[in-house]
């Protein structure tokens, strides 16, 4: 996979943002495009795959959620509500009563399998953990290569040991959510290169995420063993994207943080009013999106972009409104 690419560029599969118009450039540019569908159902997945086909011939990943069923706790989420309550009010909005888990995750998606095994893509990635045997097993079959995001290397181990074809070392600088896979275990927090290091040794292709905004921060995570760079924040002002004008505009702020607020895991955002919450008392990942969500459109309703899922790395100032395939050019190491 990795040879036939004429730039060793992936681009970061991002809900919400990145759409099949970004997958095509990046593909037609010689690098890896990538369709995000968590946030889809298998008919949205379905007709994003065969729009990126329809766009290009060139082989192209699709990356899944496979978090575990959300853990309800109807105290913690009444609670959560009561502490984003006085945000809503200062927005002449109130809270919803009671949250969803709005985002199921892969495991157990007979649907999205269906889908998969019908389109056959090049890749599937997973993120927040992996699928289960039977799912691999049946993905293999159909001829997909396997990637999975890892934190640390007991993760990239568990992904090895799956029979997977390659890891994503995802940096703590890296933007978006984080993939770990337990989010209340612990995180050593390694930034992209000492990941890297940390994975090499396991065996698989690694491919190195966080805040790689330039050739130079390309050339250091092959230097440190990866054999391709993931970039999703590098894409976030291309014309392509779907990322909305409040985010390109906050993307030269450049500050980030990592926070729960948002969505109930920890995912890096530029800084806006949900960073500066406590996030301890977010209920679980994603009933906790379902009032984020919800916070935002109130928000809007009122011209106010402060609860944005603004995702970004800490190299946001760095990105630079171009074409994608202008970006793959100047990244390629």
């Amino acid at each position: 996979m990795f040879d036939g690419l004429k730039h060793r560029v992936v681009q970061a599969p991002m809900a919400g943002t990145s759409t099949p118009e970004l997958a095509v450039a990046v593909c037609q540019a010689g690098g890896l495009g990538f369709l995000a569908l968590g946030a889809l159902d298998a008919a949205g997945a379905a007709k994003a795959i065969r729009a990126v086909r329809q766009g290009t011939d060139r082989a192209f990943g699709v990356n899944l959620f496979c978090h575990a069923p959300a853990r309800r706790d109807a105290a913690r989420e009444a609670a959560w509500i009561d502490t984003l309550r006085p945000a809503f009010r200062r927005l002449g909005a109130e809270p919803p009563a009671a949250l969803s888990e709005i985002y199921p995750g892969f495991r157990g998606n007979d649907a999205m399998l269906s889908v998969l095994l019908a389109e056959r893509p090049a890749i599937v990635g997973c993120h927040f953990g992996l699928p289960s045997p039977d799912q691999i097993a049946a993905l293999k079959g159909a001829g997909c290569s396997l990637w999975a995001t890892a934190t640390s290397a007991a993760e990239g181990r568990s992904i090895r040991d799956a029979g997977f074809d390659a890891i994503v070392a995802q940096g703590y600088e890296a933007g978006g959510h984080r993939g770990i896979f337990d989010p209340d275990g612990p995180d050593g927090r390694l930034d992209h290169p000492a990941l890297v290091r940390a994975l090499v040794p396991l065996g698989l292709p690694v491919v190195a995420a966080g805040a790689i905004m330039d050739r130079a921060a390309a050339c250091m995570a092959m230097d440190a063993g990866a054999v391709a760079v993931q970039c999703g924040t590098a894409f976030l002002r291309a014309p392509e994207a779907a990322t909305l004008p409040a985010h390109r505009a906050a993307l030269s702020g450049g500050q980030t943080a990592m926070t729960r607020a948002i969505s109930g895991r920890p995912a890096r955002c530029l800084v806006n009013e949900f960073t500066g919450m406590d996030d301890s008392g977010a209920a679980d990942y994603p009933v906790a999106y379902d009032i984020g969500k919800a916070l935002n459109a109130a928000a809007i309703a009122q011209g106010n972009a402060g609860y944005g899922a603004f995702w970004a790395g800490t190299g946001a100032a760095a990105s630079v409104a171009r074409p994608a395939a202008d970006t793959v050019l100047a990244i390629s190491p």
